[in-house]
């Protein structure tokens, strides 16, 4: 299973995307087509118009975005994030309506709790995988947004239904995966709010939780239980670059047999001028694997499955 970070389509994106949806991820795509299943944390409402709600910066894509997604090898996105519902109720309505049209898998939102919080199942080589998301990041879209019993909205990581949709997957799955919308914004260590999290999931059952959110690199490894956490993964298809380490990215591979994360490698990448991350080489590559390396050490996480 590969997973890359937070993708939106704005500015430049968005010429990528109205250019051709087909193409719009460039020489990415070929990365994220490799494996059997890939994810990314799509950042935006999927609407056309509407009002945008009262936030520094709000997003929005047409449809096509999921036919964008798709064409690039990507199999499922999570939208349980900070920007899901940038459009309001309306947009809210009208991304809801382009999920069901596009048949397109996406976690983390929906038209009730039961919805939002609902895993993803899919099998892959006969292993049964249960895939979860929700958003930790503690601003207006938690609060005017979180899905309920009777309301639309987005998974909220401080409702008890997040553990409990693992525990339920955990028991219809062979493999659980959390990808968590968390963490302090350009800040490469895991404040204590992720990792206290990361600890009630890997108890609830989880093989690995993926996350994003921070717009750098955060590290990823292995707890000593064997879980897998990464806890940030950056910006990887996105509006701006920034001349900094919130250009820095990759696209992560996990390698899964029976309950557990094997293997995982790294693929370092760049946000070049178009807003694509394709592969690092060279010097780039080598800084942003340091990068990631030295966000791994501040995570206490280890390079390698305990025993080895």
């Amino acid at each position: 299973m590969s997973f890359a970070g937070d993708v939106h389509f704005a500015g430049r994106t968005a010429a990528r995307l109205s250019a051709n949806p087909a193409t719009a991820f460039g020489r990415s795509a070929a990365v994220l087509s490799k494996a059997d299943l890939s994810m990314v944390n799509l950042e935006t409402a999927i609407a056309v118009g509407g009002s945008a709600e009262g936030k520094t910066f709000t997003f929005q894509a047409p449809p096509a975005a999921f036919t964008a997604l798709k064409d690039a090898g990507v199999d499922i996105a999570t939208m349980a994030n900070n920007h899901g519902a940038d459009y309001g109720a309306d947009g809210l309505s009208q991304t809801l309506a382009a999920i069901r049209s596009s048949g397109f898998p996406v976690v983390g939102i929906g038209a009730d709790a039961t919805a939002a919080y609902a895993p993803y199942y899919t099998t892959v080589n006969g292993v049964r995988i249960a895939i979860v998301a929700a958003s930790q990041v503690p601003d207006e879209t938690l609060v005017s947004f979180s899905a309920t019993d009777d309301s639309p909205g987005i998974a909220s990581a401080f409702s008890d239904r997040l553990l409990a949709s693992v525990r339920a997957a955990k028991g219809k799955a062979d493999v659980v995966i959390a990808y968590l919308h968390w963490g302090t914004e350009y800040d490469s260590c895991p404040n204590s709010d992720q990792r206290g999290l990361a600890d009630r999931l890997a108890a609830a059952g989880v093989a690995a939780v993926v996350g994003t959110h921070a717009h750098v690199l955060q590290g990823a490894g292995w707890r000593p239980d064997g879980t897998y956490v990464a806890y940030g993964l950056g910006n990887y298809f996105w509006w701006r670059s920034f001349g900094n380490a919130q250009d820095d990215n990759g696209v992560l591979t996990l390698t899964i047999a029976h309950d557990r994360v094997r293997t995982a490698d790294f693929s370092p990448s760049r946000l070049d001028d178009t807003g694509v991350s394709p592969p690092a080489t060279g010097a780039v590559a080598r800084t942003v694997l340091g990068e990631f390396t030295q966000a791994t050490r501040c995570a206490d996480l280890s390079s390698t499955p305990p025993g080895h």
